[in-house]
């Protein structure tokens, strides 16, 4: 089949037009009766609805694979691993599972600017959510190291007092148009107001969860 869009989106790196790219070639394809698994492009699928933040339609076609697939083709399982870590909000299993893996040439563009654009997402999360929040916690949520945190906090504009390696955010203007993710929301107010990470220290905003992305 004619995969000369979807070739276009990914040559553009116009990746948040993939996941309805690929919805729609499939619903096209399914419906002409041409549709072949083997030869469809589950990984840029898969990303594509992660990328576009839609987990519901990720773990829909996740389950739709044949097993035989999943089996024969690893980058897909390892695209999933990223899946599971977004599902789990397990932040700094994502960056893991995108480093635990040889990504193909056609893959890697699409996985190297998700990971960019999750780290600005959740770094995004963290100016909302906290006034203040120690360095370590920081690398958690940010998938580095506490030295690269600290690095890539102060070059946005953040301080720390080195005597107790805490962090203090810089206020960012409020996008209220934005997709946002209230499951990720939530589960981040919930650290900062019960306490429920070991080392985290952190004054929560008044920032609502529906603006949370």
């Amino acid at each position: 089949m004619d995969f000369s869009l979807l070739e276009g989106a990914m040559a553009s790196k116009s990746y948040g037009k993939i996941a309805d790219i690929c919805d729609d070639l499939m619903l096209h394809a399914t419906s002409e009766g041409v549709f072949s698994q083997e030869g469809w492009p589950y990984a840029i699928h898969l990303l594509g609805h992660m990328y576009a933040n839609d987990m519901n339609s990720a773990r829909f076609l996740w389950k739709s694979i044949p097993s035989t697939i999943k089996e024969s083709q690893p980058e897909i399982v390892a695209v999933w691993k990223i899946g599971q870590c977004l599902w789990t909000r397990n932040y700094a299993g994502v960056y893991e599972a995108i480093r635990g893996f040889d990504w193909t040439p056609q893959v890697l563009g699409l996985v190297m600017d998700f990971s960019e654009s999750y780290t600005k997402r959740m770094f995004g999360l963290l100016v909302s959510a906290y006034s203040t929040i120690s360095v370590a916690d920081t690398a958690h949520f940010l998938g580095m190291t506490e030295e690269d945190a600290t690095n890539y906090a102060l070059q946005h504009g953040w301080s720390m007092d080195p005597a107790s390696r805490m962090l203090t955010v810089k206020r960012q203007p409020v996008l209220t148009e934005q997709k946002l993710d209230p499951r990720l929301s939530r589960s981040l107010c919930h650290l900062g107001s019960s306490g429920t990470h070991p080392n985290l220290h952190t004054t929560r905003s008044r920032f609502p969860d529906q603006y949370l992305y």
